[in-house]
C-alpha cells in the first residue's frame, strides 16, 4: 500500500526506504510497550505516537536534552512559587559573575549555567540539570567572604556535573511506575525534576563527590580552597549544635570536614582569591 503511494506521488525510492524503517522502528517500540508495559503505566498507541516527541530518555539523555528540561524545571520552580527568585541586579551580576568563573573551570564546562537567588533568610542552595543554579539570599548573607559562597556555588555544580539529579530522576520514575519501554514521559520529568529540587536527595556517595569536584573547581578558578572548610566550620559552630538545613544531608558534615581536610594542602589552604571578608561584605551591602 505505501508502495503503491510513494509510486503515485513520484517520491524517490530512498525515500520510501526511510520512511519504512521509522515505521517499523514505531511499529516495534509499540509493540513492546503493548507486550511489556505494567498497568500502572500502560499507555495507548495513539497516546504513544502523540507523545513521541515528548518522551525522555533518561538512560541516554543529550546534553541539548538536558539542558532545555533544566530549562523547564526551573520555569516550573519559579511559576508555581517553589523558588521566589530575588531581583537585585547588583547582587545577581555578583553571583552570576562568581558562578560563571567557576562554571569555566568546572567538570562540565560545556553547558550553559544560570545562577539565581532564592529570597529565603534560610541557609540553603541546590541545584538542577542542565545547568541551573540556586543560592538563598540567607546563605549569600551568612558567608563570610567570596571564597566561602564559591565553595557552596562549586559544590552545587559538582552535583550537575555528576549528572546526580539525572540518575535520582531515573530511580524516581521507576519507583513510581512512570518508566516505559519508550522512556520517561516529559510532563512527568518535569514534575519528578522540581521535587527532587525541592527535596534534594543527596546520599552520601553524591555529597562527596560534589565536595571533591567543588574544591577541584574552586582550586582552578584561583579561590583559596579554605573557604570550603571555613564555611561548613563557621555554620556548624553558629548552629549551637543544630545543623543548619544546607548541611543536614548523609553524610555527617564533620565527615565532609575530614575528608576535605585530608584533600586541602595546609601550606597552600589559603593562597588564592576570596578571603577579604571587608570587601565581600561591601559587595553583598544592597542585600
Amino acid at each position: 500500500m505505501f508502495q503503491q503511494l510513494f509510486s503515485l506521488f513520484n517520491i524517490p525510492k530512498t525515500y520510501y526506504r526511510r520512511f519504512i524503517y521509522a515505521f517499523t522502528a514505531v511499529c516495534v517500540s509499540i509493540s513492546i510497550n503493548l507486550v511489556q508495559a505494567q498497568p500502572s503505566f500502560s499507555i495507548s498507541w495513539l497516546d504513544l505516537i502523540k507523545s513521541g516527541l515528548q518522551v525522555v530518555q533518561i538512560s541516554n539523555i543529550s546534553k541539548a536534552q538536558e539542558v532545555e528540561l533544566g530549562k523547564s524545571i526551573n520555569q516550573e520552580l519559579i511559576s508555581s512559587g517553589q523558588a521566589k527568585i530575588y531581583r537585585n541586579q547588583s547582587i545577581e551580576d555578583y553571583i552570576t559573575q562568581i558562578g560563571q568563573r567557576l562554571a569555566k573551570t568546572s567538570q562540565r564546562s560545556d553547558i550553559p549555567y544560570t545562577f539565581q537567588i532564592v529570597d529565603d533568610d534560610g541557609i540553603n542552595a541546590f541545584a538542577t540539570m542542565g545547568g541551573y543554579v540556586y543560592v538563598n539570599k540567607g546563605l549569600i548573607a551568612a558567608a563570610d567572604n567570596e571564597a566561602e559562597l564559591a565553595s557552596v556555588i562549586g559544590h552545587e555544580i559538582g552535583h550537575i556535573a555528576a549528572r546526580h539529579s539525572i540518575e535520582h530522576m531515573r530511580e524516581s520514575a521507576v519507583k513510581q511506575g512512570l518508566l516505559s519501554a519508550a522512556g520517561l514521559d516529559r510532563s512527568d520529568a518535569v514534575q519528578i525534576g522540581v521535587e527532587l529540587a525541592v527535596s534534594r536527595p543527596n546520599g552520601r556517595s553524591d555529597e562527596l563527590e560534589a565536595d571533591r569536584f567543588g574544591l577541584d573547581n574552586m582550586t582552578k578558578a584561583n579561590y583559596a580552597p579554605s573557604g570550603i572548610l571555613g564555611f561548613m566550620q563557621k555554620l556548624l559552630q553558629a548552629g549551637g549544635g543544630s545543623t543548619p538545613s544546607f548541611l543536614s544531608t548523609h553524610p555527617a558534615t564533620s565527615e565532609r570536614i575530614k575528608i576535605l581536610k585530608e584533600l586541602i594542602d595546609s601550606k597552600t589552604a589559603n593562597l588564592g582569591d576570596g578571603l577579604d571578608n571587608r570587601a565581600y561584605k561591601s559587595r553583598i551591602s544592597s542585600l
